[in-house]
């Protein structure tokens, strides 16, 4: 169960940003002695994986808060962050952590299991994003675009960072995330609607 935490923290934060995730998992493989990355995900911790992943992060983060400039990106990311979420829950889900004592008990005998789910975890939150971004983007002109990513590299480093650490802490996110996703797209569909309605709404007909 703690394993599949830990996996599904992680498959969401790499839905809102891609390469923190990643780049946090070999990080900390790299630092902290607690945690333990599976054989085959190791590379993950190598100089040079680093060095790419912390560019590549870089790289989203700028981009993301750039009007326009980040719709674009939201249809590049359409296949990269799925697939980096595929690679963080196999990996995540199969590490020695500071709060897993036996990450052997999960889908040992199955490795691709956990990266089909984590790519349909990341893929779903990612829908989510550029779906309320688009959304976001239309009611404001772009004026949200770099408060919400702001928001959204917040969250997904809170989320890798307490998966990899405290997993029950990252699950009560994740769940508070959902909800506040659900109250947004509201919010915003329905400021699309009264956007759509507004002129005509006062208009008299003779």
């Amino acid at each position: 169960m703690i394993e599949f935490l830990i996996g599904t923290s992680l498959a969401a934060s790499a839905g809102l940003n891609a390469w923190m995730p990643l780049f946090l998992l070999g990080l900390t493989d790299r630092l902290l002695p607690a945690v333990v990355l599976p054989p085959s995900w190791s590379w993950l911790s190598s100089d040079l994986a680093l060095w790419i992943l912390g560019a590549l992060l870089l790289l989203e983060i700028v981009a993301d808060k750039i009007p326009a400039l980040d719709s674009v990106n939201d249809v590049i990311q359409s296949i990269l962050r799925p697939a980096s979420g595929g690679i963080a829950f196999g990996a995540g889900s199969g590490a020695q952590t500071i709060a897993v004592d036996d990450p052997a008990a999960f889908f040992t005998d199955n490795a691709w299991v956990p990266v089909v789910v984590g790519i349909a975890i990341a893929l779903i939150v990612h829908v989510v994003k550029a779906t309320a971004r688009v959304a976001a983007n239309t009611v404001t002109g772009g004026l949200a675009a770099p408060v919400l990513s702001t928001a959204e590299d917040g969250a997904s480093f809170m989320l890798a960072a307490t998966a990899i650490v405290i997993p029950i802490v990252a699950a009560l996110l994740l769940v508070g995330l959902v909800i506040v996703a659900i109250v947004g797209v509201r919010r915003l569909a329905r400021a699309r609607r009264e956007g759509r309605g507004g002129p005509s709404a006062g208009r008299v007909r003779t």
